[in-house]
């Protein structure tokens, strides 16, 4: 009986303490909205502080807006903030045991500065605060202009030149024909790359659910692994809606004739023609996000071609406040035709008949997530890719892969030291079995951990520190190529290599709107499996494997500043950075004497400085709206010399090259970009303009081999100026029309060469929002 009593005073003295406590704390709870749409904000920040104690707690919104801070009795400051929006306070007291109901709106903050971004740093930012040179590219911007795919809509980014589908930042790629990419794409934070080739398949991206693009120039590795030597591509897509949002977009394109007649040879006008539709909505605790593409382009270049369509969906459910699940697919079913080189100068739009291809393809994506919130406000996040490729090509080119994978991701908001830490683990691998590599089966796996810290000092100093440890692994079962050259792979058939990576930038607010930043970072590629083990033939050049091929590393540093302006209605900002990249063991393909071959060159070196301007608002009573920028390399070998000794790198590097002077293939020097639009009551002008210098160096045997490529180089050695024009009709919110007119002057000009780009033409455009 007395341990009975004991018992009892012990659940009593308990409970006591239990109520006790619990008497001494309250809530504060809220939705944050937007106050324009009347969205709820994800992942909004409300940060209380003890006005007696100085003591600061926080949380973030849920998916709905949602959240709930319980707290020591007492009177409190409530700081609700979430990029890109102004900042909302209040003061209010907490008593025992009760329930305080707070909701609020923000309202957009009038400021390009202020956009969100989270690429730099794996969590939102301000733009003006990262340490690194970061562009965002609108979703408005790519339907204004027409863009069908991403890559051409990258073409308007300062700095980046996208050459036959390979993305190129500050010169920091040359082409490589779908072989190898320094600039890693990735869409919701996930890589999609080809798994074989570390190509980017540009048309997977769903272009018609893009919330946001944002391009990292210089290298990313640190957070993002190999691949992002040169920077990063990260398309993140919209989220569902409160209210139904559907939108749908039809287009064509008509090709008009070139202005030298010899050129044209069609008599039926040649198009391009498709549509997209999206859908966007909550359900509940359910957001549901669906979006379709069809193009169908019949192009100016004969014999050339594409078609595809393409579905993707992504679900989310939100278990508690606390956990969300989801699941992304991307589906992408097509064929296309296509060739290496034009057939002459005279016949620039036509294909040399040996270069031919047509491929079959099927590609799809599933993206699996989840997000847990903890009892402490930090964030775990699971997300995975399974990418699943088939491409079935008619000149002994076809091969089959798939990527798998996944990331663990923790992040912790440290209030008081205003720090954020960022930790991971990533394991990904893939499996590839082409024609193109002897008709065998390789896999490859990469494990990696991460940690970055982002802190604050003196509430203007924003530093970042980041570590990533990469170890990969390539398995090949051994073999003996059947066609040309025998070349065995069999010792040895594990290849195994690890490193880290360092980063570290800084961020200065000198003034209001006056930000400086430095950074430096390491980056790192691992040779892909079509660089290392390839053998075909593109158009009479025998591509040879490279066995022997090692990986590349490098780093950017880069310095800059970033000015707000604001003209009466009309603000924006000017950014200018001076940056310089250095590479070692830089893969590119040289010529051996018997074909083309991925090689290491050596060393290389690229220096240069950018400026970017970029406004909206009202000019007078006029909106409008800018970005323009201008970029200047000076891209070289370490070791460039004809008369040096036979064998030596440098020997080698000049003797491959078409200069004499030392430049890194296929790159331009100069290049400037301009996209402007007025608004006119119902109307929008815009005008969009770029221009590329000549590129002054490709491969010395190309000219000797490849016809009319000499004579076009003679023809055109300073460049291109290009000029398109837009009008649109928008009567209201719904509905925009537009015409578009592309190379007003009708320009000839290459990107790539001996593939000249699309004569004068024109688009007609409708978009659509239900």
């Amino acid at each position: 009986m007395l341990q009975l009593a004991r018992l009892g005073m012990l659940v009593g003295y308990v409970l006591v303490l239990t109520v006790s406590t619990y008497a001494q704390t309250g809530t504060i709870s809220g939705t944050i909205t937007d106050a324009i749409t009347q969205e709820p904000l994800i992942g909004a920040t409300v940060r209380a502080t003890d006005l007696a104690t100085k003591n600061v707690s926080g949380t973030v919104t849920d998916p709905d807006g949602n959240y709930s801070l319980t707290l020591s009795v007492g009177t409190y400051d409530l700081v609700v903030s979430y990029l890109g929006f102004d900042e909302q306070t209040t003061t209010l007291a907490v008593k025992a045991g009760e329930v305080t109901s707070w909701n609020t709106t923000l309202g957009e903050a009038p400021t390009l500065l202020e956009t969100a971004t989270v690429s730099s740093s794996k969590f939102e930012k301000p733009l003006s605060e990262v340490t690194v040179s970061l562009e965002v590219l609108q979703p408005e911007l790519i339907e204004n202009t027409g863009k069908v795919t991403l890559d051409d809509a990258l073409q308007k980014v300062p700095g980046v030149t996208v050459i036959d589908g390979q993305a190129n930042i500050r010169g920091g790629s040359g082409y490589s024909q779908g072989a190898g990419s320094r600039v890693l794409l990735l869409q919701d934070d996930i890589p999609i790359l080809q798994a074989d080739a570390g190509f980017p398949q540009w048309g997977d991206v769903p272009i018609e659910i893009i919330s946001q693009v944002e391009v990292i120039k210089g290298a990313a590795s640190a957070l993002y692994g190999s691949s992002a030597l040169n920077g990063i591509v990260n398309v993140r897509t919209a989220y569902a809606t409160s209210e139904p949002v559907t939108r749908a977009s039809v287009f064509g394109t008509a090709y008009l004739a070139p202005k030298r007649e010899e050129l044209k040879w069609w008599d039926d006008t040649p198009y391009t023609a498709g549509f997209s539709a999206s859908h966007r909505q909550k359900f509940g605790k359910t957001d549901l996000v669906l979006g379709t593409y069809y193009l169908n382009e019949q192009s100016f270049r004969q014999d050339v071609s594409r078609h595809f369509g393409r579905l993707n969906a992504n679900v989310q459910h939100r278990i508690n406040e606390n956990i969300t699940v989801g699941i992304a697919a991307n589906g992408n079913l097509g064929e296309s035709q296509s060739y290496f080189y034009w057939r002459g100068f005279d016949q620039a739009y036509q294909g040399d008949t040996t270069t031919l291809s047509n491929r079959q393809f099927r590609r799809i994506n599933v993206d699996p997530k989840l997000t847990i919130y903890d009892n402490n406000g930090n964030r775990h996040r699971v997300q995975g890719r399974i990418y699943r490729v088939n491409n079935d090509n008619d000149r002994n080119q076809s091969n089959e892969s798939t990527m798998w994978y996944s990331e663990y991701q923790f992040q912790k908001r440290l209030d008081r030291a205003d720090m954020v830490l960022i930790a991971g683990v990533v394991a990904s691998g893939t499996g590839v079995e082409a024609e193109l590599y002897g008709d065998t089966t390789f896999t490859s796996n990469n494990y990696a951990g991460f940690l970055q810290l982002d802190k604050k000092l003196f509430g203007k100093l924003n530093a970042s520190v980041g570590l990533r440890y990469e170890y990969n692994r390539l398995s090949n079962p051994g073999f003996t190529y059947n066609d040309g050259p025998i070349v065995n792979v069999i010792d040895p058939t594990e290849e195994e290599e690890s490193r880290p990576v360092f980063r570290f930038g800084l961020n200065y607010q000198a003034g209001k709107a006056t930000f400086l930043r430095a950074s430096w970072g390491q980056g790192y590629r691992y040779p892909t499996i079509a660089e290392k083990f390839i053998f075909t033939d593109a158009g009479g050049f025998i591509i040879e494997p490279s066995p022997a091929l090692r990986s590349e590393t490098g780093y950017s540093a880069e310095v800059g500043v970033k000015q707000g302006y604001r003209l009466g209605a009309f603000e924006g900002f000017v950014d200018a950075s001076a940056f310089y990249m250095k590479y070692e063991d830089m893969m590119e393909f040289n010529w051996t004497g018997s074909g083309f071959q991925s090689q290491n060159i050596g060393g290389t070196t690229i220096a240069g400085v950018e400026f970017t301007l970029a406004g909206r608002g009202k000019l007078g009573n006029l909106p409008f709206q800018l970005l323009t920028g201008y970029t200047y390399i000076d891209p070289t070998f370490d070791e460039f010399d004809r008369q040096a000794e036979s064998g030596s790198q440098g020997r080698q590097n000049a003797l491959g090259s078409s200069s004499d002077e030392n430049i890194l293939k296929y790159r331009f020097r100069h290049s400037f970009k301009f996209d402007g639009e007025l608004e006119l009551g119902k109307f929008r002008l815009g005008l969009e303009t770029f221009y590329n210098s000549s590129i002054e160096a490709v491969d010395a045997l190309f000219l000797l081999f490849i016809p009319g490529l000499f004579d076009f180089r003679e023809a055109n050695p300073d460049g291109a100026w290009v000029h398109n024009a837009r009008l649109a009709f928008v009567p209201n919110e719904k509905l925009r029309a537009s015409f578009l007119l592309g190379n007003i002057t009708n320009k000839e000009y290459v990107i790539r060469p001996a593939l000249l780009e699309a004569p004068r033409n024109v688009t007609l455009r409708m978009d659509y929002t239900f």
